[in-house]
């Protein structure tokens, strides 16, 4: 039996014929700034676009707190729909966030559907959800967003509302049958979702049963961590001009300089207020950054506030588990400015620059990446048998051997070795004194 919402989902991945108008509204609170509202209706306008319309007007306020009824105060919400009529809006986007009586009565003066920002994200990542895993994670937080949001006195079936921004997905019915509906396939989505990620936390496993670090790509949206992974990989991941292009991740494996391979991933792109149900969502996805033994924090170099976007993406990572992870940071699009990100990387120091997109700096960024992954590996000795050369090529497979000489008992090997490597090989382990004799097997 077919799932209207999985068929009202399939239907964002047709291209529509045209752009809907929009009205961005932003509202300054007490502790920001006008240029800060200013920002964020910047990056909404992007959002939008990424989604598939067009910014038609904007409109700001100041305020102490949100009215409690439309968020914005009555007369603005005034202004706000003669605005709407003049330019023939189709829907009006607050970069707020609305409760969903705001958002009832809005709808009810403006005659047009009104959203937030967290609507808007919801909606791109249901366009770019391609994988099944992908797909449920978007479902899944799509409809704990829209839960909240059911009402009396909606039209019949489950699809009528149109197709354009906030509306993909289910529509409305009766409330308690929508509720109850919606309810089992939460239900139904949550026990999918814990199957792939024991499936994902399966092959985890059997990826570090190889012995190899896990390095994770992490930063802002449009960054540039798809383009860094495909430059240093030839990875062959999507890479476009938008923001949150890649949501699936990606794993590649590496040979850094010293010859040691490591594995790569290539993770979805965060932003500020990301909406809490897209991480939920998003979780056994993301844990791949909280087991990594490197995250490679890529920053665009070139963006007005780059600090502000390192933030974000901190914040992301704390609530994920991943902020105790070692994090080597990298400016990306470097290209586009003179010094070549020189003060940004004197500002934080280890850091490096580079430009993916054009090849640039790469090298500096291999040999770092070689010497951060020496830093948090352990150099191990071991004497193996000579007659076990299986082992002696899996110690040069997952490590970098850093002195290789005769013994009596077989081959002595010190090398640098992940925690999984090293612990596996135990038997093999031997100890050494200040001198670097070899003293006893442990």
């Amino acid at each position: 039996m077919s799932n209207p919402y999985q068929e009202a989902l399939g239907a964002t991945l047709i291209e529509r014929t045209f752009r809907e108008r929009i009205v961005l509204v932003g509202v300054t609170l007490g502790g920001h700034t006008d240029e800060d509202t200013e920002e964020g209706l910047d990056e909404l306008s992007l959002l939008v676009d990424t989604a598939g319309a067009d910014e038609a007007a904007r409109l700001t306020q100041r305020r102490d707190t949100p009215d409690n009824a439309f968020y914005i105060g009555k007369g603005k919400v005034e202004e706000l729909k003669e605005v709407c009529l003049a330019i023939d809006a189709d829907t009006v986007v607050f970069d707020n966030e609305l409760s969903p009586g705001q958002q009832y009565n809005l709808e009810r003066v403006l005659g047009r559907t009104a959203l937030d920002r967290t609507a808007v994200i919801l909606d791109i990542f249901a366009q770019n959800a391609h994988t099944q895993e992908g797909k449920a994670q978007v479902e899944l937080a799509m409809l704990r967003y829209r839960l909240p949001r059911l009402r009396r006195g909606a039209k019949a079936g489950l699809s009528q509302q149109g197709g354009g921004i906030g509306t993909r997905g289910p529509g409305e019915t009766r409330l308690e049958t929508d509720r109850r509906r919606i309810m089992r396939r939460i239900e139904k989505l949550e026990q999918d979702l814990k199957g792939l990620s024991r499936t994902r936390h399966t092959q985890r496993k059997s990826r570090g049963r190889s012995g190899l670090a896990s390095v994770v790509i992490v930063g802002y949206t449009n960054a540039g961590k798809s383009t860094l992974l495909n430059a240093l990989t030839q990875a062959g991941v999507l890479v476009e001009n938008r923001l949150f292009a890649t949501l699936d991740p990606t794993t590649r494996r590496l040979a850094l300089p010293g010859g040691e391979p490591v594995l790569v991933t290539d993770t979805v792109g965060f932003i500020r207020q990301l909406p809490h149900g897209l991480i939920e969502s998003f979780k056994s996805t993301l844990e791949v950054a909280a087991e990594a033994d490197l995250l490679v924090h890529v920053v665009d170099g070139s963006a007005t506030h780059p600090e502000e976007q390192m933030t974000a993406v901190r914040e992301v990572l704390a609530e994920i588990g991943a902020d105790q992870v070692p994090e080597f940071i990298v400016f990306n699009k470097a290209d586009k400015l003179e010094d070549f990100g020189a003060q940004l990387v004197e500002a934080h120091h280890g850091a490096v620059a580079v430009s993916a997109l054009k090849n640039q700096g790469l090298d500096v960024l291999l040999r770092k990446l070689a010497d951060r992954m020496r830093s948090i590996t352990q150099v191990t000795d071991l004497v193996v048998p000579f007659e076990r050369g299986d082992i002696l090529a899996s110690i040069h497979r997952e490590g970098e051997v850093v002195l290789s000489q005769d013994h009596p008992d077989g081959m002595h090997i010190r090398a640098r070795l992940s925690e999984a490597s090293a612990g596996r090989l135990r038997e093999f382990v031997v100890q050494v004194d200040d001198e670097g004799n070899l003293r006893s097997h442990e």
